[in-house]
């Protein structure tokens, strides 16, 4: 059976792991960690999908030669973790347990982790793309560490991209590659899922934008469920519209229309026509509606800057979640602050023009 690209290239230990350089690099927390064979605390990996995980749980059981056993709390029960604890008691080390997807365990599933990693009997080390304040119980929390994994970024999906399209046999032109970097989302395994598809269904030596497209499933333009013209009247008939009065009045036309009925309902028809065609039109809030729109189909979902991020519980202040924010408060005399709180590739951008 043919292994999926993503598993084929999935890296043996960290000289080959790309990305999370704040973890693994010299003096990151896990390659320090990872000095000491003999002890090994229990961790919490959060991240988003595809930022290496479950990647780095297995470079660590590696690294530290001990058993690993790998389960997805998806499809696992608890019973299934606890068989493999009494054959581990007699061993002189813990194994490595590694749970997916951890926030999908109830309150009671992790309270039977809770005595298992007390006594030292496991290593527990497990994966969620959730806040782990909300979806980890407090006592199974203040007994692991939590380990934050970024989002990759391009540089890092680019040193992917080469060793896939290596192991494919294949290259790829600037656009598809430009445009494939962009749709991983920073996702290494959504990537390389469709760089493998891309390949199986081109015929070309050089992959191009329409096999990554294609490949993506991204395509869907000949929908026209009610024909060209219906579109063409619907197109003539908008008006920049500037007053926020005016979605107002169209609902309250809609309802009318829906409630009496035609043809009473003409006149609620012509009056609001007549206020929408009078009404001030004004297109700011459309075009920077459209491109910031734009910067969402390029950049993706931008993290959020950690000096704007609430945070309501104490590992989240420690994360650094709001440090250095500076509240303005406009309605006491003060000013709104002037810097830009956007994400750092779109920092000083500014949409609407007023």
């Amino acid at each position: 059976m043919p292994i999926p690209l993503p598993e084929k290239l999935r890296p043996k230990n960290l000289n080959e792991f790309f990305g999370q350089e704040h973890l693994v690099g010299k003096s990151g927390i896990i390659r320090k960690l990872l000095k000491n064979t003999d002890f090994f605390p229990s961790l919490i990996f959060w991240g988003p999908p595809g930022s290496g995980k479950t990647t780095l749980a297995r470079i660590i059981a590696k690294n530290l030669k001990r058993e690993f056993f790998e389960f997805s709390a998806v499809s696992t029960s608890t019973k299934d973790i606890q068989k493999i604890i009494p054959k581990s008691q007699q061993k002189l080390m813990s194994p490595i347990v590694f749970i997916d997807e951890i926030h999908r365990f109830n309150k009671a599933q992790q309270d039977k982790l809770l005595p298992h990693v007390e006594r030292g009997e496991i290593v527990f080390i497990g994966a969620t793309t959730e806040n782990p304040s909300f979806e980890i119980i407090s006592p199974l929390l203040s007994r692991c560490r939590v380990v934050t994994l970024e989002q990759l970024s391009e540089k890092n999906l680019l040193q992917i991209l080469k060793k896939g399209l290596k192991d494919l046999k294949t290259s790829i032109d600037k656009n598809a590659q430009k445009f494939l970097l962009e749709a991983a989302n920073g996702d290494a395994r959504v990537m390389l899922n469709v760089l493998e598809i891309a390949s199986q269904l081109s015929e070309r030596s050089t992959l191009v934008l329409s096999d990554i497209e294609e490949a993506l499933q991204r395509r869907q333009l000949a929908f026209d469920k009610k024909g060209e013209e219906y579109y063409n009247v619907i197109s003539a008939f908008i008006e920049d519209v500037a007053s926020p009065t005016a979605l107002v009045v169209a609902d309250a036309v809609f309802r009318a229309c829906e409630t009496i009925g035609y043809p009473e309902c003409q006149e609620n028809l012509a009056a609001g026509t007549v206020y929408l065609a009078t009404a001030r039109k004004d297109r700011r809030a459309y075009d920077a509606y459209m491109a910031a729109l734009a910067d969402v189909h390029q950049h993706g979902n931008l993290p959020v800057p950690m000096k704007i991020r609430n945070a309501p519980t104490k590992l989240m202040k420690e994360l650094g979640y709001g440090k250095g924010y500076k509240q303005s408060l406009p309605l006491r005399g003060g000013k709104y602050t002037k810097e830009s709180l956007l994400p750092e590739k779109i920092k000083g951008k500014k949409y609407f023009k007023g």
